[in-house]
């Protein structure tokens, strides 16, 4: 069965932070807090929708800092949620939420296992102590060590959230980032590009000239980087990128926002994949082998790939071969 997730914005509009980045209304594109009776609307009303498609899904609490809000609040959340874990467990087979490192602790851990959540994925946006002091994340690298240490012991799936391109950020950083994601064991991991929004410091830092976040090209560079990394540690990414919004659309000054950053990036690992076996080769003229499902990314968006080739003095043509990543055979008399 498919699995997917049932997203329930809650924003966190009592934290204490205002990190240099933060719009939430802006990304989440949700201004009011959800009570528990429409969690369970909206459960009622998605569940003949999945189960007519065969598909399983975690209710997740995004948008904020779930484990901040109101306590009281936040368990009437969980019991919403708790009810249709119970009751329709062929569908609903979990409970998911986002927060910060430094809202982790026993008791909130012990609330949240009561409940049955499964999954708890950190905002960890950077492993760097000087982008997060900067960015005015108002944690530390420790604390993000001490709360993945505690969800892992307790036995909840973790998830670890990074971001590229941050105020004071550099490639190496993030590199480094992924490398401490990868220590930690995360389970699973999303990349958000840096987004810079008007009404944020960054905004006003970027119009200032101040800051100067990666181009678009260094992203998708670095994403494909990031994503060859925790491919090899075997680490799924579930998320590149913010998802769409037109209010994110309308307020962006800045940073690299792509409805399709994972296929540029995919499509990045092959073009370097090919250029390094096409250099070793010493020809000039090669037959390209991949699966049909591969071949919009090996050719590029837009042709790039096939076109960045050609200015270096390579040509190929593809053949099709199923269930085959990347096959490359030099043409003779090339």
């Amino acid at each position: 069965m498919k699995q997917t997730n049932i997203s329930v914005f809650v924003p966190h509009n009592g934290c204490p932070h205002r990190c240099t980045f933060c719009d939430q209304r802006s990304i989440s594109g949700v201004v009011k807090a959800p009570t528990a009776d429409e969690v369970r609307q909206t459960l009622a009303e998605q569940l003949p929708h999945l189960r007519e498609r065969e598909m399983t899904a975690e209710i997740a609490f995004f948008g904020g800092s779930f484990t901040g809000i109101d306590r009281a609040y936040m368990i009437s959340l969980l019991e919403a949620a708790s009810e249709f874990v119970k009751s329709a467990p062929d569908v609903y087979n979990g409970i998911r939420c986002s927060t910060r490192p430094d809202f982790i602790n026993a008791g909130i851990l012990e609330i949240l296992e009561r409940y049955g959540m499964t999954a708890v994925e950190l905002g960890a946006q950077s492993m760097n102590a000087d982008v997060l002091r900067l960015n005015e994340r108002g944690h530390t690298p420790g604390d993000v060590e001490r709360a993945a240490e505690m969800i892992k012991q307790r036995g909840f799936s973790l998830g670890l959230q990074m971001m590229t391109g941050l105020y004071g950020d550099k490639p190496e950083y993030c590199i480094e980032t992924a490398k401490r994601f990868i220590e930690l064991k995360a389970d699973t991991v999303r990349i958000y590009p840096t987004v810079i929004l008007e009404g944020t410091k960054l905004g006003e830092l970027y119009k200032s000239g101040e800051y100067r976040t990666f181009t678009a090209d260094e992203t998708i560079d670095l994403c494909a980087q990031l994503l060859t990394m925790f491919d090899e540690a075997g680490i799924p990414v579930i998320r590149m990128g913010l998802h769409a919004s037109r209010e994110v659309e309308e307020k962006m000054l800045g940073g690299v926002y792509h409805p399709a950053l994972r296929e540029l990036a995919e499509s990045r690992i092959f073009l370097n994949e090919m250029l390094r076996e096409m250099r070793k080769s010493g020809g000039s003229r090669f037959i390209v082998r991949t699966d049909k499902a591969n071949i919009s990314k090996v050719v590029g968006q837009k042709r790039e790939n096939k076109l960045k080739l050609e200015e270096l003095g390579y040509s190929f043509r593809i053949e099709e071969e199923k269930g085959t990543r990347l096959k490359i055979y030099a043409l003779q008399n090339s």
